[in-house]
C-alpha cells in the first residue's frame, strides 16, 4: 500500500507538470467515455433494465398471426375463447385504443384512452393510486358505466382532489363514474396502446356490432401473465392448440389463424434493438479511437521520458515498479476522462432522448443508475489499460546502454512503427463509421427523393370529433352534419380543398379489410381472401392529396348513400387482382361493405412510409357517403379532415378550431399536423435518428484520427530535426524535405484507409436492414470516404512538413 500511495502521488505530480498532456488526454478520453456512457444509458433503460413491473419475465403480448401479418388485431369473440380455453396463463387482458371528447363544466377537449379487460391492470401487477379497478361484472354489456382516469388528468382537471371516487365525468356525452385512479409512474407504450392515455374504460361493455363479430379485430391487442414455471415456448404450443380448435369451430374466421406469443419486452422493443446495439458498437469506435489517440501520445511522452526510466532501472528499480508507476499514471488520466465524460454522457443522453423521445420505446425509464455507472468505470479503467499499455511494452525491452548514451539525436525509423500502427488503426476505424454515416445519409436523401404517390406540400390533417350527442342521431342526421362540417371548413379562407376521410391516412393511420372478386370461387376462410388497404373519402380528396387518376372517374357527389356501390382503386390493386385486364367495371366484395363495382384507378400511395415495406400494399377508395349506416355512429368519435391551404397549413390552425367550435362548443379539433411532418420526419424516424448519431460519431472519429496523425507526425518531425538537418547540409531542397514528411504520414494513413475499407466490406451488410436505395457496399460512398480521410490526412501533415521545411541546417546539426 505505501509504495501504491507513492505510485499516485508521483504519478499525480508528473501529470500537473505535463499539464498540456494532460489536458489533451483527459479531454480525449472524455469525449469517447461520454459518448460511450450517453448511448449505454439509453441502451440500458431500453433493453437491458426488466419492465417496471413485478415478475415482468412472465408478461407475454398475444396477438392475431395470419398468414401476410404476424402481430395483427385478435377479433374479441377469439380473445375470450383464448381466455377460457388456454392452460398456460394466470390471466389475459385485451385492450384497445379510442377517441374520447370529454365534456362538462369547462371547455370540451379530446382525449386519449384505451378500452381494457377487467384484469389488465391487475396482470401488469399495478395497484391504483387510490380506488379500485374494474369488476368482471362490469367489464361486460350492460355493466355500469365506470372509468379509471389517469394521474396527470386527476391533477389537471381535479386539481388532485381526495374525494375523487364516485366522480361523474361525462365522455362521449355518457356519464361515467369515477372508481380509480392509475398511478403516476405507470409507463406502458405499445403497439396500439399510447404513452397519452388519460381514461380507461371496460372493453366488455362496447356494444358496437363489428367487434363482437369474430371476423373483425379494430385494433384489439392482448397481454398475459405465464402461470409461475410455464415457459414461452410451453405457452406457445399450448396457444397453438387453442387456435386449432378455434379453426376447426370457426373455419370461415379463423381457419389459417394461429397466435403470436412474444415477451411484452420483446414486444415494445424489439423494433429498437438493433439500430441500438448498431450505435453502441459504432461509439465503441470512438472510444477504441480515443483510446489509440492516447496511447500514440503517452508512447511519445515515454520516448521522451526513456532516460528517466534508463536512469530508475540503473539505480536498482525493478521493471514491474516502473511498469506499475506507468499504468498508474494511465489509470489516473482514464479516471479523470471518465468524471468528466459523466458529465458530458448527461447532456448527451438529454440529446439523444430529444432527437427519439416520442417514438423510443421506455425513453422515461432511461437515466443514470447503477449499471450505467459500472459501464463507465468498467470502460475507463479498460481504457487506462489499454492506452498504457503501449509505453509499458516498449519498457519490458529496454537497451539501457543504447539509451543512456543516447543524446538529443534523432532516433531511427524503427522507433516509429508503433505509433504507424496505431495511427493505421485509428484511420482504420474511422473509415468504417463514416462509411456507415455516409450510407444513412445516402439512405435519408435516397427516401427524401421517393415520391410517395401524392404531393404533401401545404397539406394539413387533423381530427373532429362531433358533439357526443350526434352519436345517438339517425345515420341521415349524422352525415348532414358531417356535410355542414365539409361545407364549413371549405368556405375558410386560404382553404382550397376539404375531404374528410374514414380509414387510413397515408403513413400514419392505417386499416386492411378481407375481400374476394366476383366471378371467382368464393374463399371458404378469411385467412384465403385477398387482403387491402381501404379507405373512405369525399369526392375532392385526389384534389387535396394531388393523387393522379390514371384511369376512369373518381368519385362525384352522386356517389351518395342512396346509389349503387362504387370503389376506385390504386395501380397495385389493378396489376395484383387483375393483371392484363380492365379493372373498370368489376366488382369486389367487401364482407362489410358488400359488393362494390370499380370505376376508377388511381396512382398508388405509399402507405407504411417512404421506403414502404410492408407486404399490403394495394388499396381501394370508397365513397364517404357510402359508409353503411350501421358504422355512421363510429364516425362521430373521430372522423379525419385533410385539406390543401394556399399557404402555410398550421397557420389555419387556430382559424380551423375556432370555425368548429363556432359550430358547436362541445365539438372538438385534435391532432393537427402537416403531411409534411408525417412523410419527411415522421416516417423516416428511424433512420434519421441513426444517421444524426452516426455522422456525430463518425465526426469524432475523424477528429480524433486528423489529432492523431497530426500528432504523430508532429513527433516524428521533432525527434529526427538532426536527421532533417544532415539531410539539407548534403544537399536536400525544401519540396524533398516536404515530400518526405508528407509521404510518412500519407503511408500510414493509406494502410489505414485500406485496412478500414475492408472492413467496412463485412460491417456494413449489418446495417444493410436499415438502408434504402443504396447498397451495403456501395462503391460511391466508399470511394468518397477514403477521398475525404486522406484529404484529411493530408492536411494534417501539412502543418508538420511545412515546419520541416523552415528547418535551419546549421541549427539543427547542432540540435541534442
Amino acid at each position: 500500500m505505501p509504495t501504491l500511495l507513492q505510485d499516485i502521488r508521483y504519478a499525480v505530480r508528473m501529470l500537473i507538470k505535463n499539464a498540456g498532456f494532460t489536458m489533451v488526454a483527459v479531454l480525449t478520453l472524455a469525449l469517447g467515455i461520454g459518448a460511450n456512457t450517453a448511448l449505454f444509458s439509453v441502451v440500458n433503460g431500453v433493453l437491458l433494465n426488466p419492465l417496471p413491473f413485478p415478475a415482468s419475465d412472465r408478461l407475454v403480448a398475444l396477438y392475431t398471426n395470419r398468414v401476410r401479418l404476424e402481430r395483427a388485431s385478435i377479433s374479441y369473440p377469439n380473445f375470450l375463447d383464448w381466455r377460457r380455453e388456454n392452460h398456460s396463463f394466470v390471466s389475459m387482458a385485451a385492450f384497445r385504443p379510442d377517441d374520447f371528447n370529454l365534456t362538462g363544466a369547462s371547455e370540451a377537449e379530446h382525449i386519449r384512452g384505451e378500452m381494457v379487460s377487467a384484469d389488465f391492470f391487475t396482470t401488469l401487477g399495478v395497484n391504483p393510486e387510490v380506488g379500485r379497478w374494474f369488476s368482471s361484472d362490469e367489464d361486460r354489456i350492460g355493466g355500469a358505466p365506470v372509468v379509471v382516469i389517469s394521474a396527470g388528468l386527476w391533477k389537471r382537471k381535479f386539481g388532485s382532489a381526495v374525494d375523487i371516487l364516485g366522480k361523474r365525468i361525462a365522455l362521449n356525452g355518457t356519464g361515467y363514474t369515477i372508481i380509480g385512479v392509475v398511478p403516476e409512474g405507470f409507463h406502458l407504450r405499445m403497439q396500439n396502446f399510447p404513452e397519452n392515455n388519460e381514461v380507461y374504460i371496460p372493453i366488455g361493455q362496447w356494444t358496437d356490432v363489428i367487434f363482437h363479430d369474430r371476423s373483425a379485430g379494430l385494433g384489439t391487442k392482448a397481454l398475459g401473465r405465464l402461470k409461475p414455471g410455464v415457459t414461452l415456448a410451453q405457452a406457445k404450443a399450448d396457444m397453438k392448440s387453442v387456435a386449432n380448435r378455434l379453426a376447426e369451430a370457426y373455419p370461415v374466421a379463423d381457419k389459417d389463424s394461429g397466435v403470436t406469443v412474444m415477451s411484452l419486452k420483446e414486444s415494445m422493443v424489439g423494433e429498437a434493438e438493433p439500430f441500438l446495439l448498431l450505435l453502441l458498437a459504432a461509439v465503441g469506435f470512438v472510444l477504441l479511437i480515443a483510446c489509440v489517440n492516447v496511447a500514440n501520445l503517452s508512447l511519445a511522452r515515454s520516448t521522451s521520458r526513456s532516460r528517466e526510466f534508463a536512469i530508475r532501472t540503473a539505480m536498482g528499480a525493478s521493471t514491474q515498479r516502473v511498469l506499475r508507476q506507468l499504468l498508474t499514471e494511465s489509470t489516473l488520466l482514464a479516471a479523470g476522462g471518465g468524471a468528466l465524460g459523466v458529465l458530458l454522457a448527461t447532456w448527451g443522453t438529454q440529446g439523444v432522448l430529444g432527437l427519439v423521445s416520442e417514438t423510443l420505446p421506455r425513453a422515461e425509464e432511461v437515466r443514470m443508475d447503477g449499471r450505467v455507472l459500472l459501464f463507465t468505470v468498467a470502460i475507463s479503467l479498460a481504457s487506462g489499460i489499454l492506452f498504457g499499455l503501449a509505453p509499458a511494452l516498449k519498457l519490458l525491452r529496454p537497451d539501457l546502454r543504447a539509451t543512456l548514451q543516447e543524446g538529443g539525436r534523432g532516433s531511427s525509423g524503427r522507433r516509429h512503427r508503433a505509433q504507424g500502427i496505431f495511427v493505421a488503426t485509428e484511420m482504420g476505424m474511422a473509415v468504417v463509421l463514416l462509411i456507415g454515416a455516409g450510407l444513412m445519409l445516402r439512405t435519408l436523401l435516397s427516401l427524401w427523393e421517393v415520391s410517395p404517390g401524392f404531393d404533401p406540400h401545404h397539406v394539413l390533417t387533423f381530427y373532429v370529433g362531433l358533439p357526443p350527442s350526434t352519436e345517438g342521431e339517425t345515420p341521415a342526421s349524422i352525415r348532414a352534419s358531417l356535410l355542414q362540417l365539409h361545407d364549413r371548413l371549405a368556405s375558410i379562407p386560404g382553404v382550397q380543398s376539404v375531404s374528410l376521410l374514414r380509414g387510413s391516412l397515408p403513413m400514419w393511420d392505417d386499416g386492411e379489410d378481407p375481400f374476394w372478386i366476383e366471378g371467382r370461387p368464393k374463399p371458404l376462410s378469411n385467412n384465403d381472401k385477398y387482403w387491402a388497404i381501404w379507405s373512405e373519402v369525399e369526392p375532392d380528396y385526389l384534389k387535396v392529396m394531388g393523387i393522379q387518376l390514371i384511369r376512369g372517374r373518381f368519385f362525384t357527389p352522386d356517389d351518395s348513400e342512396n346509389a349503387p356501390r362504387v370503389a376506385v382503386i390504386d395501380q397495385d390493386f389493378a396489376e395484383k387482382f387483375f393483371p392484363g385486364q380492365d379493372s373498370i367495371g368489376k366488382v369486389f366484395v367487401d364482407d362489410f361493405v358488400g359488393p362494390t363495382k370499380i370505376v376508377g384507378v388511381v396512382r398508388h400511395v405509399k402507405q407504411w412510409g417512404l421506403d414502404d415495406k410492408l407486404a399490403i400494399h394495394a388499396e381501394f377508395y370508397l365513397p364517404f357517403r357510402q359508409i353503411p349506416d350501421k358504422y355512421m355512429s363510429r364516425v362521430t368519435r373521430s372522423t379525419t379532415v385533410v385539406l390543401r391551404s394556399s399557404g402555410e397549413p398550421l397557420a389555419l390552425a387556430d382559424t380551423i378550431r375556432h370555425e368548429i367550435q363556432q359550430m358547436n362548443p362541445e365539438q372538438v379539433m385534435f391532432t393537427p399536423q402537416t403531411m409534411d411532418d408525417i412523410v419527411y420526419t415522421h416516417s423516416v424516424v428511424g433512420q434519421r435518428f441513426s444517421m444524426i448519431l452516426l455522422v456525430a460519431f463518425a465526426g469524432m472519429a475523424l477528429l480524433l484520427a486528423s489529432v492523431g496523425i497530426y500528432g504523430v507526425v508532429s513527433y516524428i518531425v521533432g525527434r529526427r530535426t538532426h536527421e532533417i538537418g544532415v539531410r539539407m547540409a548534403l544537399g536536400a531542397q525544401q519540396t524533398d524535405v516536404m515530400r518526405w514528411v508528407l509521404s510518412e504520414g500519407l503511408r500510414m494513413a493509406l494502410i489505414g484507409v485500406g485496412v478500414g475499407l475492408m472492413g467496412a466490406v463485412v460491417l456494413t451488410r449489418l446495417m444493410a436492414r436499415l438502408l434504402y436505395g443504396v447498397s451495403a457496399t456501395d462503391p460511391l460512398t466508399f470511394a468518397a470516404v477514403a477521398v475525404l480521410l486522406m484529404t484529411v490526412a493530408m492536411a494534417a501533415c501539412y502543418i508538420p512538413a511545412s515546419r520541416a521545411m523552415r528547418v535551419d541546417p546549421m541549427v539543427a546539426l547542432r540540435h541534442e
